[in-house]
C-alpha cells in the first residue's frame, strides 16, 4: 500500500523534479486555497465515483477550479449514471480516506478495477495533488504522474471535462 514516504519514494527512484509543501490537513479546495501556498492555481481535485450499478469506478482530476456535471461526464467516458462513491468504497479500492485522494491513490488499486479519468487541460501542466495523504501538497508535470499510473497498468481516459 502506498504512503506519504512511499509516494516520494517512487517519485525520487523515477528520477521524477516535484517541490512539496507541507501544510496543515485540508479537505476542501476552499481549505487549500485559504492557505499562503504558491500557486494554488495548479492544484488539482480528485473525485472517486461509481456507476449506478456499482460496477465501474473512476477517479477523476480537473483543475481545482472547475466543477464537473456527472451527467455530462458519463456521456463523455462513457459510462452508466454517475455517483460519488461511498467512504467505505475509497478505502477499499484505493486505501485512501476523504481529503487524501489523488491520482496516484491508484497505485494501491491491486484489482486493476478503477479507471482514472483526466481533464486534457492537464496535459503539458504542472499540477499540485496530495501526496497520500493531504498534509501536503506536491508539484510536478502531469505527464509524469499519467506516465507513473499508466505504467502500472491502470487504464487512463483523456476527458474534455466543462
Amino acid at each position: 500500500m502506498l504512503n506519504k514516504q512511499g509516494f516520494y519514494d517512487l517519485l525520487d527512484r523515477n528520477n521524477i523534479v516535484y517541490k512539496s509543501i507541507e501544510h496543515p490537513a485540508v479537505y476542501t479546495m476552499e481549505e487549500i486555497f485559504s492557505y499562503q501556498i504558491p500557486h494554488t492555481e495548479r492544484i488539482v481535485k480528485n473525485l472517486f465515483l461509481r456507476d449506478d450499478k456499482k460496477r465501474n469506478y473512476y477517479l477523476v482530476t480537473i483543475a481545482g477550479t472547475k466543477s464537473v456535471d456527472l451527467r455530462s461526464l458519463s456521456e463523455k467516458i462513457p459510462s452508466r449514471k454517475l455517483s460519488f462513491a461511498s467512504e467505505k468504497d475509497l478505502l477499499e479500492f484505493l486505501g485512501l480516506e476523504k481529503g487524501h485522494v489523488n491520482p496516484m491513490g491508484v497505485l494501491n488499486n491491486i484489482q486493476k478495477n478503477v479507471t482514472v479519468v483526466f481533464d486534457k487541460d492537464l496535459v503539458g501542466q504542472k499540477i499540485g495533488i496530495h501526496p497520500m495523504e493531504n498534509t501536503a501538497t506536491v508539484f510536478l508535470e502531469f505527464e509524469d504522474v499519467k506516465e507513473l499510473i499508466t505504467a502500472q497498468g491502470s487504464s487512463v481516459v483523456m476527458c474534455d471535462v466543462e
